[in-house]
Parts: C-alpha cells; sequence; structure tokens
C-alpha cells in the first residue's frame, strides 16, 4: 500500500510483443514527450520551482561517456523533482568554445589554402557563425537521443543576442566598480593559437627534459643556478636568495655578470627563495616565469621579453631568430664553450604544460591583458559556502573549494581570437578608454581615431554568466524571477576551480547575493572497467552512441547510475552495460507475465485481511523501498538509489513475489484477484521508482499497465507508511527454507527441473500456508507408498525429508565428492607450510602472502562445505 495517486485511461491492455526491442521505442516516444510539451516549464505557474542548467558542451563538442553520465543523473533528478509535482525546468544550451571552434574554421581555411588573415575579421566571423549553423550543435541531437528531458523552447548559445547583452552588461559593471581592469602580467599563453589561455586549458604532463646549471658571475662573486629553460637566461635581469642564507650573505646587493650578454645583474634577497633547495639561489626573468614576475615587482626588476608570440628569440645577438627549443640547445653550446656549465642531466622528468588543444608547450609571458580582480568576489564565493547558501556533495569536497577560492589570483579574461565576445572597450586618438554598455553608444568612428579593443573574452566569462543569463538577466523577465536561484548544479569534480567558482563569483555580484544554486553535486569522471583513464588516443575510447544502438538507452543510463558515487570515479565496461540491457530485458519479461496472469491497478486496493502473507509482505517492502529510494535522492546516492531498485525488482518482485504468487495465479479465484491487483499495484509502483533512471522501457510498460497517459507527469510514489514485520519474518523464514534445499539440491548434483519426493513438515510453524509454493518451487513431489527419507533437512523451525534413491548414483558422488576433498585438503597442507616458514614471509611480498592467506581461507571454506555435502548423502 503506497500513496498513489492513478493518472489513466479508461482501458489499459494486456498486450505486449514478445521482446523489448529498444530501437523500435526510443526515437518516437522522445519525439512524443516533446511534442506534448510534457518538458516545456511555464514560468507563471504556482508550483514550486525546480531549476538545473545543463553545463553548456561546446559547439563543437559531440557525446562522450562523461557528457552521458551527467545528463542521465541531471535527467534523474528533474524527472522526479517533476512528477513529485514541481515546476521542473532543466534548461539546454551550448558554449561558443572560443580557441576549439575557431580552430575548427581555420582548419577549413587551410584546406582551401587560405588564413583568417585572408578574410579578414567580420567575414571570418561570418564564416564561423556559418560553421555553427552546419555543424555544430551536434551534441544536442545525441542528448535527445539519450532521453533527456530538456526544455527545448529554452534553448541558449553563449553569443545568442540575450546571453551577449548578458556579458557585455556585467563586463561595463565590473568595470565601473574598479573591478576588471588592464596590466601587464604572466599568462599562459600558446605560441600555436597565438592567444592567451586558461589554466585549465593548459594540460600537465611528465617530459624528458634537461636540467642545466650555469654559473654566473666572476671569481669569488659567482653563484650557480639551475633551469629546465636555460633559452629564458638571456631575459635573466637578477640572481635571488634567501636573506638568512649565509653563503650568499656577502653578495646581496651587488652585481654579478651575466653570460653570453653585456650585462650584470643584481643579487637579491627574497623570502621565496628556499635556501634547501638546490645551490639555494635561482635566476629570476620577470617576464617568463610566474614566481620571478612576482619576485621582480618586489624588487623593482625590469622585465625582458627575449621572445615573440611565436616562441622566436627576439635578442638582438647570435640566437635571434631561432626558435626557443633551437635557441636552447645552441645557448647550451655556448656556454658549455665559456665553461659556465657546472652539471647537465639527462633525461630530466618534470611536468610541462601544454595546450590542450594543439598540444604545443606552453610559454610563460608578459603580456599586456584584461583582468577581474577577484579579492572580495572570491570572498564571497568562499562565504556563501561557509554560511551554508550553497552545499558542496561530497562534503569532503569544500576543503579543495576552500583551498582554491581563498587564495585565487586575479583572472586573465581577454583572448587574442576573433571568435567570442569581443571586449566592448574603446580607445580614442587622444588617449581615451572608454567601456560601452549594450545600450550605451560608441563614442567615435574609425576615421575620427577610435578603435575597438581587438581581444575577445575568455570562453569562461561568459559561462560564468550561465545560471542568470540563460533565464533573461539584465533584465527582470518571469523566468528570472520564477526559476532563479537554481537549485542543483551537476558537474565534474575537475571544474569545480575554474567553472564553479566563477559562477560563484559572477552570480552573487550581479544578482545582488543571491546564490547561483543551492547545491552543488560534484561527480567524478568515467574510466574504463580496469580504471584507466578513457581518451582518444587509447584504445579504451567508447561512443555511448555505439552502446546505445547495440543495447538501448536505458541500459547505458543505468549502468552509468549504478557507479556514481558521490565524487568518486565512474569504472565502467560494456559487460556492464550488457548485465543492464539483461535487467531491462527482466523488466519487460516479467511485466509481461503479470499482465497475462491478471495483474491490474484497476480498484482499490484489498484490505490487508484479504491478502496472503506473500502480499502484505511485498507491500511492505515497497513501501521501505520507496523511502530508501527517496533518502538516496535527497543526498545525491545514485549508485545506491540504482542498486536498491535493482535488487527490489529483480530479486524481490520479479524472482521471489512473482514466483511465490504462481500457485495463486494458477488455482485462480477470488484469492488470484486479490494478488493480480498488489501485484499491479507494485509493477506500477516498481516502473514509477524506475521510471528516472530508465524512461523507456518504464514508460512503455507503465502506459501499457494502466492505461495512463505518460510516466512523465504520473506521480511519484509516496511512502504510506505500512508495514507487516510479521509478513516480513515470514517470508525471510520462506526464502531461507527454499534457498537452504535448493543449494543441497545442487550439492548433490540433481538437475534444476528434476522431482524429488520429499515431505514437508510445516507443522507449528508460519510456513504451512506456503507448502504448494515450496513444492513448486524446489520441484519437490509428494511422498508415495514406498518413501523412505535418505536427507532430512531442518531450516527455519521446519523439516525437509527428502528421497533420493534413485536420483543420484551415490557411490559415484562420493567418489566425486572424495576426489574434491583430497585436492582442497592438499591446498590447505601447502597454504599452510608457507604460511608457516619465516623465511618465506620475511622475503615475500605482501601482496603475496595475503594471496596465500585467502587460498587458506578458501581451501577451509571447501572443505567444510565437502565434508556437510558427504554426511548429507544417503548411505549407498
Amino acid at each position: 500500500m503506497t500513496e498513489n495517486t492513478q493518472q489513466q485511461n479508461p482501458a489499459p491492455t494486456t498486450e505486449l510483443p514478445t521482446q523489448y526491442a529498444p530501437a523500435e521505442v526510443e526515437g518516437a516516444l522522445y519525439e512524443r514527450w516533446v511534442d506534448r510539451g510534457y518538458f516545456t516549464a511555464d514560468a507563471n505557474s504556482e508550483k514550486e520551482p525546480y531549476t538545473i542548467v545543463i553545463p553548456p558542451p561546446n559547439v563543437t563538442g559531440a557525446l562522450h561517456l562523461g557528457h552521458a553520465f551527467q545528463v542521465t543523473l541531471m535527467d534523474a533528478l528533474t524527472r522526479r523533482k517533476r512528477m513529485q509535482g514541481y515546476e521542473t525546468l532543466w534548461l539546454p544550451g551550448m558554449d561558443h568554445a572560443g580557441i576549439a571552434t575557431q580552430n575548427k574554421v581555420e582548419q577549413q581555411l587551410a584546406e582551401e589554402g587560405k588564413s583568417r588573415q585572408d578574410l579578414g575579421r567580420e567575414a571570418f566571423t561570418d564564416r564561423v557563425w556559418q560553421w555553427k549553423d552546419e555543424y555544430g550543435g551536434r551534441i544536442l541531437g545525441q542528448l535527445r537521443r539519450l532521453g533527456a528531458g530538456l526544455d527545448w523552447s529554452r534553448e541558449r548559445f553563449t553569443m545568442d543576442e540575450g546571453l551577449s547583452k548578458a556579458v557585455q552588461t556585467i563586463f561595463k559593471n565590473l568595470y565601473d566598480d574598479g573591478l576588471i581592469y588592464r596590466a601587464e602580467r604572466i599568462i599562459n599563453w600558446c605560441p600555436r593559437c597565438l592567444t592567451a589561455i586558461s589554466d585549465i586549458e593548459v594540460d600537465y604532463q611528465d617530459d624528458d627534459g634537461e636540467l642545466v646549471s650555469l654559473k654566473y658571475g666572476e671569481g669569488d662573486e659567482t653563484v650557480v643556478v639551475a633551469t629546465t629553460r636555460v633559452e629564458t637566461m638571456l631575459g635573466d635581469t637578477a640572481v635571488a636568495v634567501h636573506p638568512d642564507d649565509e653563503r650568499y650573505a656577502h653578495l646581496i646587493g651587488k652585481r654579478i655578470k651575466l653570460p653570453l650578454t653585456d650585462r650584470t645583474i643584481p643579487v637579491v634577497a627574497d623570502t621565496h627563495v628556499d635556501p634547501e633547495f638546490g645551490t639555494g639561489a635561482v635566476k629570476v626573468t620577470p617576464a617568463h616565469d610566474p614566481n620571478d614576475f612576482a619576485i621582480g615587482q618586489r624588487h623593482d626588476l625590469e622585465s625582458m621579453t627575449i621572445m615573440d608570440e611565436r616562441g622566436v628569440i627576439t635578442v638582438h645577438g647570435p640566437f635571434q631568430g631561432l626558435d626557443r627549443f633551437e635557441a636552447r640547445s645552441a645557448i647550451v653550446a655556448a656556454l658549455r664553450e665559456q665553461g659556465r656549465v657546472v652539471a647537465e642531466k639527462r633525461p630530466y622528468v618534470h611536468s610541462v604544460g601544454h595546450c590542450s588543444r594543439c598540444k604545443t608547450t606552453v610559454e610563460p609571458r608578459l603580456s599586456l591583458q584584461w583582468w577581474v580582480k577577484v579579492d572580495t568576489l572570491a570572498q564571497a564565493a568562499g562565504d556563501a559556502v561557509r554560511d551554508g547558501r550553497v552545499e558542496l556533495h561530497p562534503k569532503d569536497m569544500e576543503k579543495r573549494y576552500f583551498d582554491w577560492v581563498d587564495n585565487l589570483n586575479d583572472w586573465c579574461i581577454s583572448r587574442q581570437l576573433w571568435w567570442g565576445h569581443r571586449i566592448p572597450v574603446w580607445y580614442g586618438p587622444n588617449g581615451e578608454v572608454v567601456c560601452v554598455g549594450p545600450d550605451d553608444p560608441i563614442p567615435g568612428t574609425e576615421a575620427e581615431g577610435w578603435t575597438q579593443d581587438e581581444d575577445v573574452l575568455d570562453t569562461w566569462f561568459s559561462s560564468g554568466l550561465w545560471p542568470f543569463s540563460t533565464l533573461g538577466w539584465p533584465e527582470k523577465t518571469p523566468d528570472l524571477e520564477k526559476f532563479y536561484s537554481t537549485d542543483v548544479l551537476v558537474t565534474g569534480h575537475d571544474i569545480i576551480f575554474f567553472w564553479v567558482v566563477r559562477m560563484m563569483m559572477f552570480g552573487l555580484y550581479a544578482m545582488e547575493d543571491q546564490v547561483p544554486f543551492k547545491t552543488v553535486a560534484l561527480t567524478g569522471l568515467v574510466r574504463d572497467e580496469f580504471g584507466k583513464k578513457m581518451s582518444k588516443s587509447n584504445p579504451n575510447a567508447v561512443d555511448p552512441l555505439d552502446w546505445m544502438d547495440a543495447y538501448g538507452s536505458d541500459a547505458v543510463r543505468f549502468t552509468l547510475a549504478t557507479g556514481a558515487n558521490p565524487g568518486a570515479d565512474v569504472p565502467i565496461g560494456e559487460d556492464w552495460v550488457k548485465a543492464s540491457r539483461n535487467f531491462a530485458n527482466k523488466i519487460w519479461n516479467a511485466t509481461r507475465f503479470a499482465l497475462m496472469n491478471g495483474a491490474t491497478v484497476e480498484g482499490p486496493l484489498p484490505a490487508p485481511e484479504a491478502m496472503t502473507a506473500t502480499d502484505r509482505w511485498i507491500l511492505s517492502r515497497l513501501n521501505k523501498t520507496v523511502a530508501e529510494v527517496d533518502a538516496f535522492y535527497d543526498d545525491f546516492q545514485f549508485a545506491k538509489l540504482s542498486d536498491a531498485l535493482y535488487h527490489f525488482a529483480w530479486d524481490e518482485v520479479f524472482d521471489w513475489y512473482v514466483e511465490l504468487s504462481k500457485t495463486t495465479f494458477f488455482e485462480g479465484g477470488e484469492q488470484a484477484k486479490v494478488s493480480g491487483r498488489v501485484l499491479g499495484e507494485v509493477l506500477d509502483v516498481t516502473l514509477r521508482l524506475l521510471h528516472p533512471i530508465v524512461p523507456f522501457v518504464t514508460e512503455t510498460l507503465w502506459t501499457t499497465l494502466t492505461g495512463g497517459e505518460t510516466l512523465v507527469i504520473a506521480e511519484w510514489p509516496k511512502d504510506s507508511g505500512f508495514r507487516d514485520a510479521a509478513a516480513e519474518s515470514e517470508i525471510e523464514t520462506l526464502q531461507q527454507v527454499i534457498t537452504e534445499v535448493r543449494r543441497f539440491r545442487a550439492d548433490q548434483g540433481l538437475q534444476p527441473g528434476q522431482r524429488v519426493p520429499a515431505r514437508l513438515v510445516l507443522d507449528g510453524t508460519a510456513l504451512a500456508p506456503h507448502e504448494a509454493a515450496i513444492r513448486q518451487l524446489l520441484r519437490l513431489q509428494p511422498e508415495g507408498d514406498a518413501f523412505s527419507a535418505t536427507a532430512t533437512l531442518p531450516v527455519g523451525g521446519a523439516q525437509v525429508a527428502l528421497d533420493l534413491s534413485g536420483t543420484i548414483d551415490v557411490a559415484a558422488e562420493r567418489k566425486r565428492l572424495a576426489k574434491d576433498l583430497a585436492a582442497a585438503e592438499k591446498e590447505k597442507a601447502q597454504a599452510t607450510g608457507k604460511l608457516g616458514n619465516d623465511g618465506f614471509l620475511a622475503k615475500a611480498p605482501d601482496a603475496v602472502v595475503d594471496k596465500i592467506r585467502g587460498r587458506l581461507a578458501k581451501a577451509d571454506e571447501d572443505i567444510a562445505r565437502i565434508q556437510q555435502q558427504l554426511e548429507r548423502l544417503p548411505q549407498a
């Protein structure tokens, strides 16, 4: 008994095809959902809102398992809330992906023998829009294939008109508040893409490099420094040592000769230097290293840029015009010739940053860029989590969040691209700098000497506005009033720093301390079944569409959900998807059987007194499962709720309840009608519970069972509080009896369908009403006149006596078991001998010792089991 309001048409049906064919169902079913407006939210509704905005995939992207994973979780959350009666908005959209999209179009142009410079900025931008209209957005169609219940009427794009206005508005507001400024700082520079890139666009990997120790200065006034980037020594403007390092006290404040140049550089004292690391002295290149830049700022050092934007040396001299890596070798050779090389280590494995787009080694470079001053913004973002306005799941992610947000540096937001939101700043002929809002006039024409800043904004800048710009900000729209703050952000823990923090900063700033989301549910990364990271360069990469083609979208979704422990990585393999496909088939076949045997949702549930103990047991278990699933949803425990639903549906409903009720159904009569109504109720509620995770198969079955319009807007089940501890205890005892006898039959080598004479002694137990079910499930025929018990199993307060005479060759079975027993005893002796050998234990790795201990434990279990089987065998 659950609180369960039926939404149904007058005529449910009992007809289902013999097999479930996902390909014949999913596409048409999804389009029906969309066409009927089930996913379209109403801003004027009086219902309580529930909002999720999808993390916008790149317009260049295609669906991968990481997308499918997070989309499955978001779809489950929104489907459930919609069924619970919330006005549910799940808003879709895409990111314009500045660098990635520009690279796509530049590759097209290169195939035509052209460059973007040949087209000019305006024509190139038009060409990118054409590419976007023709090729972009493929992933949105793939999300439909997965079953994502998104409100497509509200689809957004980070460069559509409304979001562009939001970007220009917040830039202007931040600029006017002194929170955006232009300055020279060290940035990550890609010499291939010719732009600054964000930290998240830098992939670090261990490269084989070189560590070269160099001698600076002359005579007694020398220091040794070490570097992996020898070419940067051309831009050194100091050597730094710790102020308390007595080895260099006599040099602090003096100038020493910089090799290969006509310059001398000062020795400065700075606490950044670790006197215990290396020689305790470091070369300082302020224009090409972020730590050196900071030292340079503290000591007012000159910043010398020694290479251009393509990584070519620009310093006058013999190395001018060389690529940075060519210059590295040439400079080492020149220093070696002068006797300046003290030591060389090759290979020297160290972490090197690479552009995530083109894999080029990133160059730290001093550059004039636009920046967001983050101190007050980051403080607000941290406080929102500290005071509980925003919750992070799992909670242990808070430390990582605070470590980042409390130490956040100013954010470089300018990119040297043509595709993106162009920075709304104009420069006048007399040095004027004017920031223009969306409703402001341009201060002057090009003919009058006015020019707009050439750079565009970092893609993360516009995506940082996503939770509120997509709802209409800066206008006060009905959507913004109804659906902001959003409820949950589902995203990977790997971008908590780069996207979550930025949405927090901008949301709290633009929306006057209203948080952008109330909860951040952080997920792990999808890995292969062996825990290895999936990538296109490895053979373990999987296209989820291939699995959907082979096994259906529900199978992929259920597999992903079963691995979704908060914040933990998700291993996945094809065998697991096959198992989920089997689960969908099990649901189908069991529902088909139920419909053919009288399962119905028509009429009220009978009173408990009219039900069998089996009926009351399954309804009690059903309500416990409803409560359990709700608790897991509220804690974002998708793996646990999927596991609970799997075992309840497969084990308790399909394997136990259906099987135990077959006798009732076959006998017919009033009791069969009662159990048919109970089975209909259980299937109805179970399909509702499963629907958010596996929407297609459940929709097909539920509409057939109930005649209802759709599960999408059906009512979510509620725990009515019905419990029957006595029935649960009774059926648990029944299960124990059936399980134990099945195990005994298997141990004796009996075939599953082989019938055996048996005497059941059930007097004085609660199992007496279940004798027919016990005999049917265990293939036990009534005892005859010649019955002679050869084995008696006391279990659950009952006794099951079996006559195995004539069913097995006892002598042969004893011989087989004796052979197995000897093998197990030999295994035990070998393992015991090794574990008793002190010399072996001293030398063997822990893993080997643990493995042998496991073998010993297994041998003990086998010996006990075989001995019990021998004892149970009848005498020959």
